[in-house]
């Protein structure tokens, strides 16, 4: 790396972070806005790890056009982070249009890519884009049945982002239930160190959607990563102490209002593991939903392993106790009555 890319780089990271610390300043003063939206441009993805329920091999991708009005309306909503997910989002073949689309509003641009797609030229494209934080999230050292997101298989593309990459890379590993080699992510974590990536790691449930207590040995490299990361961007981590523990855990979920998960058919979620509540089209999602589902309780948040909405949810989680009772149905928009209306003629 030259003296100048190092120094580009460098200013780009405070750019970067001088914007980061509006947002968190924004979201201090304010709840009327959303800070974070995971929106899917594609559900398609080129692996089929067994553990994940969020991906088909058939989805075609969402058209640009109606990518962009989705922006847009998020954009309205003062949405400080856009985070685009899957599937594999680096499928999609107008990506780069989106995430200038993101740029042009002045949101915080992310990615969450299984990064098999990656080469130098795709990551340069990404740079022009605008880009600003891409995460990678590796479950093994060696890729197995259950998972081909290997340190393995994955360690060039690692060396690419390094040598490429002018925006904000962190690699995510797991402990938990059902990882069999729970050392790998210590490995993991030591390798993304040491390429320059922030590390992060992920406290995963069981297959029925559970938390588990951490075995001793996991618990122990749990503190170990958290040790050698502390100053990195994981920042918002203290929620995991409890989840290493097996919880439950006492908070305030925000999703519905602060954090939103929108589908590839448009539709507003809590989370990628609460699809169907509330399940209203985005166009149609008001500041009176976003306002109610800020008080309302989530019955699953109690066990909840997914970090980016515990993350959003420490913000707010000092103010104005949930008071509404969580998973109530709101009256059908016009247009999903319309929907599910049956067609003439028909029994």
């Amino acid at each position: 790396m030259t003296r100048l890319t190092r120094i580009r780089r460098r200013l780009l990271a405070y750019h970067r972070l001088s914007r980061e610390l509006r947002m968190i300043a924004k979201g201090l003063l304010s709840t009327r806005h959303v800070l974070l939206a995971h929106i899917i441009p594609i559900r398609r993805c080129n692996l089929s790890c067994a553990y994940c329920n969020e991906y088909d091999d058939h989805s075609k991708p969402v058209p640009l056009e109606v990518m962009l009005a989705r922006i847009d309306r998020l954009a309205s909503f003062g949405t400080s982070i856009i985070t685009l997910s899957g599937g594999e989002p680096l499928l999609h073949p107008e990506l780069d249009a989106i995430i200038r689309r993101i740029r042009q509003h002045g949101r915080l641009a992310g990615l969450i890519t299984n990064g098999y797609l990656l080469t130098a030229e795709r990551i340069e494209r990404l740079n022009r884009a605008g880009l600003d934080h891409l995460q990678i999230s590796i479950d093994n050292v060696l890729p197995d049945e259950v998972s081909k997101k290997s340190l393995k298989v994955l360690d060039k593309k690692l060396e690419l982002l390094a040598e490429h990459a002018d925006f904000h890379v962190n690699i995510n590993s797991v402990l938990g239930s059902g990882v069999r080699h729970p050392e790998d992510a210590l490995t993991i974590t030591r390798r993304a160190l040491a390429l320059g990536f922030s590390s992060t790691v992920g406290v995963i449930h069981d297959d029925t959607g559970q938390m588990r207590p951490l075995d001793e040995r996991s618990r122990a490299l749990y503190q170990e990563i958290r040790r050698r990361t502390k100053s990195s961007y994981s920042r918002i981590t203290w929620f995991q102490t409890d989840l290493v523990g097996g919880g439950p855990r006492r908070w305030r979920c925000r999703s519905g209002s602060r954090y939103l998960y929108i589908c590839e058919d448009g539709l507003v979620h809590y989370c990628s593991q609460q699809r169907g509540f509330p399940a209203i089209p985005l166009e149609e999602y008001t500041p009176e939903m976003r306002r109610r589902e800020f008080y309302t309780q989530k019955p699953c948040a109690s066990r909840c392993t997914i970090s980016c909405v515990q993350q959003v949810a420490a913000i707010d989680n000092w103010r104005a106790p949930q008071t509404v009772p969580g998973f109530r149905p709101y009256p059908k928009p016009a247009s999903l009555v319309q929907l599910q209306s049956p067609s003439p003629g028909a029994d």
